[in-house]
């Protein structure tokens, strides 16, 4: 039996994820024209953003590949993609966040579309970096939520965040995104980041309702791996708010106790 092996991008990611954490830009193909996404890409690298995240719940496809050719024009960070759906793949990205969203009330989630996927991604040769997919509160609301049938991990209960963590981890699983939804009213409770860092061996990213440096600070400081942000950028100003989430997740790394 053939070990699995890290591709180059996961390899990148973990090596510089062990010494601090990382900055990612979500960008959703749906919102924004090629060229906008570019220009976006390239302001959010040069004011700190460590990978570019593309993808959306609703209607990626549509643009998903022009955007991903823009994106790759203008920058030299991994651009990787967060699929929603099945239409979320495209051969010009650097890598794929494989997801299974395991908390979801529908098979199709957490297996099916990734079943349906899978020929098309290893026909293309991109790499797939297997990723568990959790809806905390309150995600369960939003697009993702919503559309994934998610039932919702509460926020008071980081031992079923930390259960679900351990069977993806069990099963073969790298990484573990926490997702509280795009434009939350409150991101995943620090309490929760570090529970999954701690009783597991997962990468942990952290996504949802991070909208200030703060917030993004003390999901670092709790053990998070990679901070997502979308929507806050969203309204423009992006190399001032990138600027100062990338150097308060520094700080948060620099906070970051020993798992």
């Amino acid at each position: 039996m053939r070990a699995p092996k890290l591709g180059p991008v996961e390899s990148r990611l973990a090596e510089a994820a062990a010494e601090r954490a990382l900055l990612a830009v979500l960008i959703d193909p749906f919102n924004v024209e090629p060229n906008e996404a570019g220009r976006v890409a390239a302001e959010a690298e040069a004011a700190g953003a460590d990978l570019i995240l593309i993808g959306g719940s609703v209607g990626a496809g549509l643009k998903l590949h022009s955007v991903v050719r823009a994106v790759k024009e203008s920058v030299s960070v991994p651009v990787i993609l967060f699929p929603g759906n099945v239409d979320g793949v495209s051969p010009e990205a650097d890598a794929l966040l494989f997801m299974s969203l395991l908390n979801s009330s529908s098979t199709y989630w957490i297996v099916e579309a990734q079943a349906l996927a899978a020929p098309g991604i290893k026909a293309i040769g991109l790499e797939a970096i297997p990723t568990a997919y959790l809806i905390v509160e309150p995600g369960g609301s939003s697009a993702a939520g919503w559309v994934g049938r998610a039932w919702q991990i509460p926020r008071a209960k980081p031992e079923l965040a930390v259960a679900y963590s351990l069977a993806a981890e069990l099963m073969g699983m790298r990484w573990v995104y926490l997702e509280a939804g795009s434009g939350a009213a409150q991101p995943v409770p620090v309490e929760m980041v570090t529970a999954v860092r701690r009783y597991t061996g997962l990468g942990v990213i952290v996504g949802g309702g991070i909208r200030s440096p703060d917030l993004a600070r003390e999901r670092a400081a709790a053990g998070a791996d990679v901070i997502v942000v979308g929507t806050y950028i969203e309204s423009g100003e992006t190399s001032e708010k990138v600027s100062s989430l990338s150097e308060a997740v520094k700080e948060g790394s620099r906070l970051r106790n020993s798992f």
